[in-house]
């Protein structure tokens, strides 16, 4: 189950299946893909806030129900993987508003990767992250040797998906893989007075900062200047742009819209 509210343009998108950890079904895998996918297109949408309910942010995906290795045929797996977890993850990198993860509990395998897919993390203290695959003799999947490598560095990512071992809110803030660690009665309050920010400010001019940052990974010097320069062309049509300009020049705390 997922719950699904929008209150003063905040998406809150809640796992909430604790007596799994939050393993994510296919169906609401889709459910999530769904409304990342909504929160792009709605104006009325300024952030997404992506947390979970009791000890688990989200364990990775739900096995039960699957078919047997032994009937499955070659291509199958792949297609599963390309159709499914890397579409979340996608959806989380392409979505135009910027994405808080508020990771209240354990992130495993996908479930991790599903929280440093996004744009920023707050982790409670209880928080732990762990790369699960090769505890099952598997190759990590739902981007994780994309997103490891470009948070932490190949060595450390290596280290982390080799051995497998549970990685504290301490020692993943400490990698750099999370923004903050706070108390876990905090990271409510945390998230939404970040989310509250972040919906105060100019929402175009954020979701081209994200899809700059994130091109900038794995593109060189020339394209990056280039695509920040037709960025910032295409943002200075926005009415926050004007905004933010008169603003500044008038010395007062710009209003933004969104638009």
């Amino acid at each position: 189950m997922t719950v699904h509210t929008l209150d003063q343009h905040i998406s809150w998108i809640t796992l909430d299946r604790p007596e799994v950890m939050n393993a994510l079904t296919p169906d609401q895998r889709e459910e999530l893909i769904h409304l990342l996918e909504t929160a792009s297109a709605d104006a009325t949408t300024r952030v997404v806030v992506l947390t979970a309910t009791g000890r688990g942010f989200c364990t990775g995906a739900d096995l039960r129900g699957t078919p047997p290795l032994k009937d499955r045929l070659p291509g199958d797996v792949a297609r599963v993987i390309r159709t499914g977890a890397q579409r979340l993850i996608t959806a989380v990198l392409d979505c135009e508003k910027p994405v808080i993860a508020a990771v209240n509990g354990t992130a495993a395998g996908l479930g991790a990767h599903l929280a440093y897919a996004c744009d920023l993390i707050l982790a409670a203290e209880s928080a732990r992250f762990i790369e699960v695959f090769a505890r099952r003799g598997l190759v990590p999947d739902g981007g994780g040797a994309y997103l490891l490598p470009r948070l932490i560095g190949p060595q450390r990512a290596k280290e982390l998906m080799f051995f497998g071992d549970a990685l504290s809110a301490a020692d993943a803030h400490r990698l750099g893989l999370v923004n903050r660690v706070v108390p876990d009665e905090e990271l409510e309050k945390t998230a939404r007075a970040w989310a509250e920010r972040l919906a105060a400010g100019p929402t175009r001019a954020h979701a081209l900062t994200k899809q700059l940052v994130n091109a900038s990974l794995d593109s060189d010097r020339a394209t990056a200047f280039t695509a920040e320069a037709a960025a910032q062309e295409i943002n200075m049509t926005t009415s926050d742009a004007t905004e933010g300009v008169t603003a500044f020049v008038e010395r007062r705390t710009p209003d933004f819209t969104g638009r």
